[in-house]
């Protein structure tokens, strides 16, 4: 077994550790397929048939801010019943929450900055914890701010400012609801002086989870040294006997940059949500639910999963992009499948053939990094075998037999499984 394997398999077994408060069965990590994939989103209150859309997608998860300004516009006095209303669609959905505890409050400060004196500390802390008090027990990832490292959600960024902030949050949040789950610090990109800086301070006494957002413009699988390099520092720092994951909190890729369309976005959708898998990396969440506009020379605009203009009187009430439908493909083949194991086949530095198990059964997802298809036997039991396309568009039934299933593997990825698709 590869090292970058070795630690992968570490990682999964150690994950039910990093949450020692809940039983394994409730770890919100360790899941299947469809368990470990969510979606950026920016609103509490759904338009008709948006709900509905989400889950047909197949994202378990929905990660949104949970605005200081918008929920404390008084001091003291806390209004979540937005958030109140969003639980309810996403219980009704079969979806979780991962809430960002965020932002400044000019209530607090001048000009509304964050926090930085003791005071202002102090009122962040207690609305974190109250925030937490009311939700407690629903199982949701309480994530303290995004971006601290970007001027654009943090002016004058600094790892030490930042860590006080969030250990006087966490420290409340544990006070007033120890079984809450805890994750920071969601960095633009992968920052290692920043994220030694966190850790240094003291915050990986309180977290759960290191949440990233691997920002790239090339193929998603050059994450790999990163994750080994974070993966290094959190075992360098970490509690002993407390294992925490890399969670990817936020990534995904733009229409709008040179040389991506539709259909390369939604290939690297596909490839992003099962190499971070391979990786160990327990919880995706893909940037963005939708188009946030219609710009074409604007990246902003075009991270999403469907687009930007509103179908109120049709369904669906958006139009879906390849990547939505890459979504839905995939957790619609593996979504009740865990991940296993990355099988050794054909050329190891460009194709990953994974192996994913539902009881008895196994599903497998193969692609290359190499710009050239070619054939590879894939080294499985022998049988007939199902093969899908990434779109779920096209199926083709193939028969394996005690050498293996020849299959030409190519950069969009492709869903295997056991028996003939009437079977299924």
């Amino acid at each position: 077994m590869s090292q970058c394997l070795r630690l992968a398999a570490l990682t999964c077994a150690a994950i039910a550790l990093a949450v020692p408060s809940m039983a394994k069965d409730k770890s919100p990590f360790l899941e299947t397929v469809r368990e470990q994939i969510g979606v950026n989103i920016h609103f509490t209150t759904p338009k008709p048939g948006e709900m509905a859309m989400l889950e047909a997608g197949g994202f378990h998860w929905a990660r949104m801010d949970f605005g200081w300004e918008a929920t404390e516009r008084t001091k003291g006095v806390y209004d979540f019943h937005a958030y109140d209303g969003l639980m309810a669609d996403l219980k009704r959905s079969h979806m979780k929450a991962l809430f960002i505890l965020d932002y400044r409050n000019p209530a607090y400060g001048p000009g509304g900055a964050p926090p930085y004196d003791d005071e202002g500390r102090a009122a962040f802390a207690r609305w974190a914890a109250a925030a937490a008090k009311h939700f407690q027990g629903q199982g949701i990832l309480w994530e303290l701010w995004n971006e601290p490292n970007g001027k654009w959600f943090w002016p004058n960024p600094n790892a030490a400012d930042y860590s006080k902030l969030a250990l006087a949050a966490d420290k409340a949040i544990r006070e007033a609801c120890p079984k809450e789950i805890l994750i920071g610090p969601a960095l633009a990109t992968i920052e290692l002086p920043y994220l030694e800086g966190c850790f240094q301070a003291g915050c990986l006494q309180y977290w759960d989870g290191v949440s990233v957002h691997p920002y790239r413009r090339k193929d998603p699988e050059s994450v790999g040294d990163d994750y080994e390099k974070v993966r290094a520092l959190i075992a360098k720092y970490a509690p002993p006997g407390k294992m925490i994951p890399i969670l990817s909190g936020e990534w995904g890729y733009s229409v709008a940059w040179n040389g991506f369309d539709e259909e390369r976005q939604g290939k690297y959708l596909a490839r992003e949500l099962l190499f971070n898998m391979e990786s160990g990396v327990p919880l995706s969440i893909w940037y963005d639910w939708h188009d946030d506009g219609a710009d074409p020379a604007e990246g902003e605009h075009h991270f999403g999963t469907v687009r930007n203009e509103l179908h109120p009187d049709r369904t669906p009430i958006y139009d879906p992009k390849p990547a939505y439908t890459a979504a839905k493909a995939l957790t619609g083949v593996l979504g009740d499948y865990r991940f296993d194991h990355k099988i050794v086949a054909g050329d190891a530095a460009t194709d990953h053939i994974l192996e994913f198990r539902k009881k008895k059964d196994r599903g497998y997802a193969v692609w290359t990094t190499s710009e050239t298809p070619h054939s590879v036997t894939l080294p499985i039991p022998a049988g007939v075998y199902t093969i899908h396309d990434w779109l779920g568009e096209h199926r083709v039934t193939l028969t394996s037999d005690k050498s293996g299933l020849p299959l030409t593997l190519s950069d969009t990825p492709q869903y295997i499984v056991r028996g003939t698709s009437r079977e299924r």
